[in-house]
């Protein structure tokens, strides 16, 4: 298995049933790092070289997040203002993340079903994660198949030890995991 970088950006985790679940599932494995953004940078000063470092260290990178207002929470943003910089990450001699892996982990309040021509939200998931994806292509990562968890606010117990062996390609309850982020 590859080495394995879950960059978790919730600016409340404290208050997350399901983010807070899948972060402490991957944490699980001895290949997966998870990186609390906002534990990290309550301040939002982000040590680059540090970040740089962490991402350099990983074959697969998945920003795992709530979907903010069609978005991802502001730390994140910034994060990949400061992080992913010219001449590092793009532009002719930014090359460093090349042939690496970028996933996004998100959930939503909504249902699934909102997400869709037609939907309250009118919009498909893959029309609004087309600024993830062109930032993968721009960095010259390879862009996974997100993985989505929506209508958390409804999610019995037992939906969220599914998504989370969905996620992390077996149960919850087990205790090797071995394989995160199914495609």
């Amino acid at each position: 298995m590859s080495k394995v970088l879950v960059v978790l950006v919730h600016p409340d985790l404290s208050q997350s049933r399901v983010n807070a679940r899948l972060a402490e599932a991957a944490g699980k494995n001895a290949e997966v790092t998870v990186h609390d953004l906002y534990a990290a940078y309550p301040d939002f000063k982000i040590d680059v070289a540090k970040e740089q470092e962490l991402l350099l260290a990983h074959d697969r990178i998945i920003f795992q997040f709530p979907f903010f207002w069609y978005s991802s929470p502001a730390l994140l943003k910034q994060w990949f203002d400061a992080v992913l910089t010219y001449g590092w990450a793009y532009g002719s001699n930014g090359n460093k993340l090349h042939g690496k892996e970028f996933g996004l982990a998100f959930t939503t309040g909504g249902a699934a079903e909102a997400y869709q021509a037609g939907g309250s939200n009118q919009y498909s998931f893959s029309e609004l994660i087309k600024p993830f994806q062109a930032t993968s292509n721009l960095i010259g990562m390879r862009f996974l198949t997100p993985f989505i968890v929506s209508g958390v606010r409804n999610l019995t117990d037992e939906e969220l030890n599914a998504a989370a062996g969905r996620v992390f390609g077996v149960s919850f309850e087990a205790t090797g995991l071995y394989i995160i982020f199914n495609e």
